[in-house]
């Protein structure tokens, strides 16, 4: 096990791990030994039926993580001119839009550097022959790697490492699944930049109140 761990109680661990989108340092390498750290916690995620049908690519080549960044760059130019991009929402709100416009801005800057992060993990899932998904609630597929793939992102938060969930990308699903060379019945759930982080440290984010989204025995 690493030394790098960080002491962080499980509270602050789970309360400052933020999305990181400006301060992931594109110039230090990280070592595959931390990633494979942070994932084989990741395997002790639950899944359905324990079926643990998760795959897990991670690309550290310059020319494939270039690439990949290329689809994602153009699939936030389109998320940004569309009208629910976070830099347009709430737009009646003063203090929520200008949050709003701030993630819009990180935003952006991922997309333009997305590529140049030095580790890039997809969290995959296995799903019948053809990569078809079934008809109707998708909760219990998507439950099976989606909670693995955000302790991925805590143990690397754990390791000083800073990590984006994002899922743009699906919009070229397929055209990513070309260049990794995935076979049809893997779909992918996530891409996750990895990079050592600049600045000291996260605080935890503003939130809605609780009592505005907690119904209790009934709506």
């Amino acid at each position: 096990m690493s030394r790098m761990v960080l002491p962080l109680s499980p509270d602050e661990l789970l309360t400052t791990t933020r999305t990181v989108r400006k301060r992931l340092d594109l110039s230090r390498p990280v070592p595959l030994e931390l990633v494979r750290e942070c994932l084989e916690i990741a395997l002790q995620a639950p899944s359905g039926s324990n079926r643990q049908t998760w795959q897990w690519v991670v690309v550290t080549d310059p020319g494939q993580r270039s690439r990949i960044g290329e689809v994602y760059r153009k699939a936030v130019d389109a998320y940004l001119a569309s009208p629910g991009a976070a830099g347009k929402l709430f737009a009646d709100d003063p203090g929520r839009s200008a949050v709003q416009r701030r993630v819009g801005d990180s935003v952006a800057h991922l997309g333009e550097h997305l590529g140049k992060a030095p580790v890039l993990v997809i969290p995959c899932l296995a799903v019948g022959r053809a990569g078809r998904l079934g008809d109707g609630n998708q909760a219990g597929l998507w439950g099976s790697v989606l909670p693995a793939a955000w302790s991925y992102m805590l143990a690397a938060r754990a390791r000083g490492l800073g990590t984006a969930w994002t899922t743009l990308h699906l919009n070229h699903e397929e055209e990513v699944a070309g260049i990794l060379g995935l076979p049809a019945n893997v779909r992918q759930a996530a891409l996750i930049p990895t990079a050592f982080y600049t600045g000291d440290t996260f605080q935890p984010a503003p939130r809605q109140p609780l009592d505005q989204v907690l119904h209790l025995d009934r709506w």
